[in-house]
């Protein structure tokens, strides 16, 4: 009988590595199993939308896909390894859940189209065809604090995957979407922009790869280094700080974020959501209220290395040019290619289980951070190949 991989990701050793030594520990990574898929989602033409002041919304759907698939699991009783990019996301799951998650996400894609007219691409790649075209995919499990992990991803074959699902040949899988309403249980987007912590500056969005896939961990390990060694650790650079979160009580905004839900406004869940929020404020003044906040701070996804590293960050000015020196140097010696963006504030969506310790608060540079590091980064492709 076939090993059941299901929890094949839940079983891996968490490691309490400083993260620059960690990349370059091959024998702590692990292959994925080939009977898994890659699920990608991505909000076509984002970088129009975040140009037309849309970046918001954007940042909700990505959300959102996130929240589909991860109740999904729970549902299961299975942890997969998800990675948020601003304008989407990328899951690694096992063949259990795909249906009901493909099926979930479809659904999810027509409603934000209906509700924003943003259309969300959702595709699929088992990692099977990834290992069979010649790439690689590797895994581990990174403690960024004392309860929160994070999976780190070696190799190309997430980026396979991505040109594969964002090709204009590729066709949409043959999932039909669910009869059944999506589950965005946990969705929550109340917090106003925020601005950078005492003693910072502006919060700076990077994207770095490696020009040479095979040296990934090598010259990850020298960014991530940089950052420390320039920022100090990923406690001292994260742009979120309690004393700089506004918490945000509008019928405008509660009414957004249940369009993204439920796909339309219901008005008596919309007022019972506007005196939840009223009792949020006394809520943060208890203990149990305290010991979120401080949660909240640890467990705000920040960095994502998914074959490439995203991860978004504070500091001065001063600092960054420093960043930017040490980048120009290895972008000169042919090791990596990146994109900055620099912005005021940063921004973040939430999924929240409970309040006790289910929960994790995606982070964004403002005015689309992420989509406008991207473009940056692409633009410099573009000038290397052209």
């Amino acid at each position: 009988m076939p090993l059941n991989q299901d929890h094949f990701y839940s079983n891996l050793t968490i490691s309490r590595l400083n993260l620059s030594r960690l990349l370059l520990k091959k024998n702590l990574f692990s292959d994925v199993p080939e009977d898994w898929f890659v699920i990608i989602t991505d909000i076509k033409s984002s970088t129009s939308a975040v140009d037309a002041g849309l970046h918001e919304d954007v940042n909700l759907i990505a959300t959102g896909s996130i929240v589909t698939v991860l109740n999904i699991a729970f549902k299961a009783d299975i942890l997969v390894p998800f990675f948020f990019g601003g304008d989407g996301a990328t899951f690694i799951v096992p063949s259990s859940i795909v249906d009901d998650a493909m099926k979930a996400l479809l659904k999810y894609r027509a409603n934000s189209l209906t509700n924003f007219n943003l259309e969300l691409r959702t595709g699929i790649v088992s990692v099977k065809e990834i290992y069979d075209h010649g790439c690689l995919l590797k895994i581990s499990r990174f403690n960024s604090g004392e309860t929160f992990s994070i999976p780190i991803v070696l190799g190309d074959g997430l980026d396979y995957a991505e040109k594969l699902i964002k090709g204009d040949d590729y066709l949409l899988s043959g999932h039909d979407s669910t009869e059944e309403e999506i589950d965005l249980t946990g969705m929550q987007c109340r917090w106003d922009k925020i601005q950078p912590p005492e003693n910072s500056e502006e919060v700076v969005t990077l994207i770095a790869i490696a020009q040479d896939s095979n040296k990934q961990a090598e010259v990850f390990s020298k960014i991530i280094q940089h950052l420390d060694q320039i920022y100090g650790s990923a406690e001292i650079r994260k742009p979120i700080s309690i004393p700089k979160l506004i918490f945000r009580t509008s019928f405008n905004n509660l009414g957004k974020e249940m369009r993204h839900r439920l796909g339309k406004i219901k008005t008596f869940e919309l007022i019972k959501n506007w005196f939840v929020n009223l009792y949020a404020f006394v809520y943060f003044r208890t203990d149990s209220g305290k010991k979120y906040l401080q949660q909240l701070v640890e467990m705000s996804d920040t960095l994502v290395i998914d074959g490439r590293i995203n991860t978004v960050i504070t500091g001065t000015e001063k600092q960054r040019l420093v960043l930017q020196e040490a980048l120009d140097r290895l972008e000169t010696d042919g090791e990596i290619s990146y994109g900055i963006y620099v912005s005021g504030e940063s921004v973040m969506s939430c999924y929240v289980r409970d309040f006790e310790d289910e929960h994790i608060h995606f982070v964004d540079g403002a005015d689309g951070g992420y989509t406008k590091a991207a473009g940056v980064l692409k633009q410099k492709l573009k000038v290397k190949q052209g």
